[in-house]
C-alpha cells in the first residue's frame, strides 16, 4: 500500500506536507505509511484517500494505481466481485475487504467486514470520519458503541444507518466474530 500511496500522490504533484495539510495525518505519519513503517488506522487511510480524490481501494489493489480521470473515461455498466478476490485491509479490530474496487467514482465505499474487537477497552479512541455509515450483520452478533454512550445490539439481518461524524466502534459479541456489510458514504 505504501508504493501506491506514494505513486498516487507523486501523479498529482504532492508533497507530503501538502498531502498533510489536506488529510489532517501528520507528515511524519504519512512517510512511514509511504515507506510501510507503521499500521495504521481505517480513519487515516480513509482520510489520505479523500485528500487525494482517490477511492480508498485503490489503495489495496495489486495494480498501479490510475487517475479517477482515466478511469471514468471508461466508466463500466457495473462491476463484479467475489468477496474471496477482492483488496483486504487488516486493522486491529476489523478485517475489511473493499467491494466495487475497479467502478470509477463511487459515491459510496461498500465493504464486508469481520469485527474482530470485543471489548471497548481495545480502542485508543473512537473512530469518526465525516459521512453517513450502513451496517447489515450477515452472522454473529455485533454491539455498536457510540461516543455519545448510547449503544446497539445487531443479530443477522438487523441493520443501522448513523451519521460516521460521530464517534463509533463496532464489538464482536458472542462465540464467532461477526461478519458485516458496510456502506459508508463520505461527505
Amino acid at each position: 500500500m505504501g508504493q501506491r500511496l506514494r505513486a498516487a500522490r507523486k501523479s498529482r504533484k504532492l508533497t507530503l506536507k501538502t498531502l498533510s495539510d489536506r488529510s489532517g495525518v501528520a507528515l511524519s505519519t504519512l512517510s512511514k505509511m509511504e515507506l510501510a513503517q507503521v499500521a495504521i488506522s481505517f480513519e487515516k487511510v480513509a482520510a489520505v484517500a479523500k485528500a487525494l480524490d482517490l477511492d480508498i481501494s485503490r489503495l489495496f489493489e495489486a495494480s498501479v494505481v490510475e487517475t479517477d480521470a482515466a478511469s471514468v473515461a471508461s466508466k463500466p455498466t457495473f462491476v463484479r466481485n467475489s468477496v474471496a478476490d477482492v483488496p483486504v485491509y487488516i486493522g486491529d479490530h476489523y478485517q475489511y475487504k473493499m467491494l466495487a474496487g475497479d467502478y470509477p467514482g463511487k459515491h459510496m465505499l461498500p465493504m464486508h467486514g469481520r469485527v474482530l474487537a470485543r471489548e471497548l477497552e481495545e480502542f485508543a479512541d473512537f473512530g469518526r470520519h465525516p459521512g453517513q455509515e450502513f451496517l447489515m450483520v450477515l452472522s454473529g452478533v455485533v454491539q455498536v458503541c457510540f461516543e455519545t454512550g448510547e449503544s446497539v445490539v445487531l443479530r443477522p439481518s438487523e441493520s443501522i444507518y448513523f451519521d460516521s461524524g460521530i464517534g463509533h466502534v463496532y464489538l464482536s459479541q458472542g462465540k464467532a466474530e461477526a461478519e458485516v456489510l458496510i456502506l459508508m458514504h463520505h461527505a
